[in-house]
């Protein structure tokens, strides 16, 4: 008796098999369910435990017999798309073929393997928004853009003028972006995504953010979908797989993820030896999302049906990916000799078959009525679970010679004469071997041709365009006066933090009539770090399920309080999740016309540091709102050491170019910087964010000097705070930030009391406001040298006055820096350059060489290079302060 190849014997298998399908067939599936579980009781009474695997064979998930008629019309489908498929690849390969200019670049296989996977979701599923539908969210590949680009051109909605300068924004009548950027095609592109692993992330986050919004009671409850496309080596990302679990737990049925698994990444196999489709279904399995295989075109059905030996199955299931790439660049001779030769049942499947038609079986994601019963069951099957589908392709698909399934295919760009004649001949494309050279001119059927119709009558049935983004949300109310103002007064002789400030202002803002339902406060677990707990009882942790427990501090005041209109979103020990969910409230006014206003709030050294990618991508995505840097400054937070101590994340918000960040020392400041900045994001419709330094160091908050000019200086950047207290003959001007002001405050008095030396302190509340507005100045005054010179604000406040400077602040030194080649003087800078120590803040402050002593001391040697002040005064000072010149140089030690 023959066996397989586990030593089970083969005919007492495929009897089990028999009997299986023969239950199902005359008693149904639930009959078969149930003969099953009792088969599994009886095995575990023996001892023997059932094996739950994570993975299911490798084939389709959806069966022949479970598939929907295909709606559409199949030819005039193919027709399009064919057509879109040569209009992406012109658009690459024109800019990269001879005569074109060097180092354009472009991709052409990506949107080549997943033309299918795009034209089924825009012809039949993807509605537009409406007065009735909000419309659904389209996450695009990012490598995939031409083909978007293809479509809109066929649409009427860019021209071939557009196509042309793919990639060359800058030529007369403009150009298309490499990849999806909202910064700059603001009516197109809602979401970029082509930081790979990024799309995913937000995907995740918008699909939870949209139920927040509907169960908060902001938006109607609708079918509307999240969708995410992306690829199986992008899966590799940690962004990309790590938050999978959150909609798996939160039921988040309206997330359909799409991974095109062509198994190639950008230089070869994503999982050479082993299989990545099956490693993507055991890890979307585990956390609770629907998984639908869609690997193998309708071809093969009949070698399923009649593979009643199960070898075809295990035979994909034992085949590795490496081995899949290359059966897709390989004749049908060495694919019959290679698989098929493998057991002469498998043979004899593929007896009747030639090598063309061998060749010819189709992959699924290539094959439209496979992938649109994916998306029909993922759209209305989806049993309260996110779902991913799995589609199988081919990367270059449709390239022949030139890149399909090659290693090489990511980088391929150009194509001679003869591969473009090959590509129009097997795509169909009405074009003459004339009219084809080295550049592949594009092609548009007439307005009245059957596919134009066609393709504009699916999309408006469907709602409209897609890409496509609102550019601003409903008009703006601005909040009552009052929040800002809370700390004008100051604190008497009670001290307390900007965070404790912040705090008051965001209790203040959600009572308040207008807007205090639109406020998104987002928190990272550190809402008791930064006093912020009493958040949870005011507005509730949002929670989808409400609370199924009793609170452990439930007889406090401030419990944790967990609702189903929880207004916190209270993201766990996640920035990157944090973030994600600050984007997607922070773009809510395009995504679903609400000016929602976040303010996320975390330890600043894991913001810009730690989420740097998606800080900039909130930038290009035109998002609005707040993000607080809390626990800020190098020495500001004592204790907690090198990791958590941040002295450069303001120096890495100068590179965002929207984000307008500032560092208050004082209440007062804030409310002036948050009500300017709701006024410019939210009722002036301006495109920026805003970064704001918070610090846990608890001093008296002063009051808010008297004068109009206080408002216009903190939002300019800088303003005088306190004038010398003596009229001395030597003159110096010192500059602070945050909590770092006060040692300048400190040192004032004692340049006064000891050394007769008439200062003036200043607040720089924004070193990267100051420093755009110089460098517009500088450019402006460059472009228009027959006109009077411009001055900058800096250079305009510090007319006439001294001509010497000392700043200092809890960052780098390079930041106030920038500043040097506006001030009218020499400029000493004071900064915390280097690793961070765990002390007391008066410790990290003579560590790092900023507080009042150092300030002084900074300021009498710039004095006494000027000639103003005598050496033998340095000298003495250096005792006096106790300054030793052999302390380690803080950067190196």
């Amino acid at each position: 008796m023959g066996t397989d190849n586990n030593g089970f014997k083969s005919i007492e298998v495929q009897e089990w098999r028999d009997s299986i399908r023969d239950v199902i067939k005359i008693s149904g599936e639930e009959q078969a369910r149930k003969i099953i579980e009792e088969v599994d009781a009886v095995a575990l009474q023996h001892g023997i435990e059932k094996h739950f695997p994570l993975n299911t064979p490798y084939i389709n998930t959806i069966p022949p017999e479970d598939e929907h008629p295909f709606p559409g019309s199949r030819e005039i489908e193919r027709r399009i798309k064919s057509i879109i498929r040569w209009n992406a690849m012109a658009m690459v390969v024109n800019q990269n073929n001879p005569g074109s200019p060097k180092g354009i670049g472009g991709h052409i296989s990506t949107f080549a393997s997943a033309a299918t996977l795009y034209e089924i979701g825009q012809n039949h599923f993807w509605r537009g928004a409406t007065d009735d539908h909000p419309g659904d969210l389209i996450y695009f590949q990012g490598h995939a853009s031409p083909g978007p680009y293809s479509r809109a051109y066929l649409e009427g909605r860019l021209s071939a003028e557009k196509l042309r300068n793919f990639r060359r924004e800058l030529q007369p009548g403009g150009g298309l972006s490499s990849y999806p950027h909202p910064w700059l095609m603001p009516d197109f592109w809602q979401f970029p995504t082509v930081s790979m692993g990024l799309g995913p992330i937000c995907a995740i986050y918008q699909a939870r953010f949209t139920r927040y919004l509907e169960n908060r009671g902001l938006k109607e409850a609708s079918d509307q979908k999240v969708w995410a496309f992306l690829g199986d080596g992008e899966c590799d990302e940690p962004e990309s797989l790590a938050p999978i679990s959150l909609p798996g737990r939160e039921n988040l049925d309206n997330l359909i993820f799409v991974i095109n698994c062509n198994l190639q990444r950008l230089d070869g196999p994503v999982r050479g030896n082993g299989k990545i489709v099956q490693e993507l279904e055991a890890r979307f399995r585990a956390n609770n999302w629907n998984v639908i295989k869609v690997l193998w075109g309708a071809n093969w059905d009949d070698l399923f049906a009649r593979d009643t030996s199960g070898k075809l199955v295990q035979a994909l299931n034992d085949t590795v990916d490496g081995q899949f790439q290359k059966f897709s660049v390989s004749d049908g001779a060495y694919i019959r000799e290679d698989f098929f030769s493998r057991d002469p049942d498998l043979l004899k499947l593929v007896e009747g078959m030639s090598d063309e038609e061998i060749v010819k079986l189709r992959r699924g994601g290539h094959d439209p009525e496979k992938v649109y019963n994916a998306y029909l069951q993922a759209t209305t099957q989806a049993n309260g679970k996110p779902t991913v589908i799995l589609a199988q392709t081919i990367k270059g698909y449709g390239l022949g010679e030139v890149g399909e399934g090659k290693n090489i295919a990511h980088n391929q760009k150009a194509m001679n004469e003869t591969e473009l004649k090959e590509f129009r001949t097997r795509f169909g494309i009405p074009i003459s071997d004339d009219d084809i050279d080295h550049n592949a001119p594009f092609y548009r059927p007439d307005e009245d041709s059957v596919e134009v119709k066609y393709l504009l009558e699916r999309r408006k049935a469907l709602g409209g365009f897609l890409p496509a983004r609102r550019s601003r949300g409903p008009d703006f109310v601005m909040p009552d006066d009052k929040a800002f103002h809370i700390a004008d007064e100051g604190t008497g002789d009670k001290e307390a933090s900007t965070t404790f400030v912040l705090a008051q202002m965001l209790s203040r803002l959600l009572k308040d009539k207008n807007i205090g339902k639109l406020i998104v406060p987002i928190i990272p677990d550190e809402a008791r770090t930064f006093g912020m707990e009493s958040l949870f009882a005011q507005c509730g942790i949002y929670s989808s399920m409400g609370q199924l427990y009793t609170p452990v501090d439930k007889e406090n005041v401030m419990y944790y309080k967990e609702a189903k209109d929880g207004q916190l979103l209270q993201e766990g020990i996640n920035e990157a999740g944090a973030m994600a969910e600050f984007i997607a409230a922070g773009s809510a006014y395009s995504s679903h016309n609400l000016n929602m206003i976040p303010f996320y709030v975390f330890y600043s050294m894991f913001g810009f540091q730690r989420t740097g990618d998606l800080m900039w991508l909130a930038g290009d995505q035109r998002v609005k709102g707040f993000v607080c840097g809390g626990t800020a400054g190098r020495t500001s937070l004592n204790g907690e050491g090198l990791q958590h101590e941040d002295g450069h994340s303001h120096v890495i918000a100068l590179s965002v170019p929207n984000c307008v960040a500032y560092d208050p020392a004082f209440g007062y400041e804030l409310g002036v910087i948050l009500k300017e900045g709701m006024r410019r994001m939210y009722l002036e419709n301006e495109d920026v964010y805003y970064y704001i330094t918070l610090m846990n160091d608890d001093y008296i908050q002063p009051p808010k000097p008297e004068g109009d000019h206080i408002d216009a200086g903190i939002l300019k950047g800088c303003y005088k705070f306190r004038t010398s207290p003596i009229e001395g003959e030597v003159h110096t001007n010192i500059l602070g930030s945050g909590a770092i002001l006060n040692c300048a405050l400190k040192a004032q008095e004692i340049l006064a009391e000891k050394y007769g030396v008439s200062t003036d302190v200043y607040s720089v509340t924004s070193y990267k406001c100051l420093q755009e507005d110089c460098n517009d100045c500088t450019r402006w005054n460059m472009m228009h040298p027959a006109e009077e010179p411009r001055k900058s604000y800096i250079e305009t406040l510090f007319d006439g006055g001294p001509d010497h400077f000392v700043a200092t602040s809890d960052y780098m030194k390079i930041l106030p820096e920038g500043l040097s080649n506006w001030l009218p003087g020499t400029l000493t800078s004071l900064g915390t350059n280097g690793y961070g120590r765990s002390d007391s803040r008066p410790a990290l402050r003579d560590f790092f060489e900023v507080d009042a002593r150092y300030v002084v001391f900074a300021t009498l040697t710039g004095l006494a290079k000027k000639g103003r002040v005598d050496r033998d005064v340095l000298i003495q000072a250096m005792t006096d302060l106790e300054i030793d010149p052999e302390k380690p140089n803080p950067m190196y030690c």
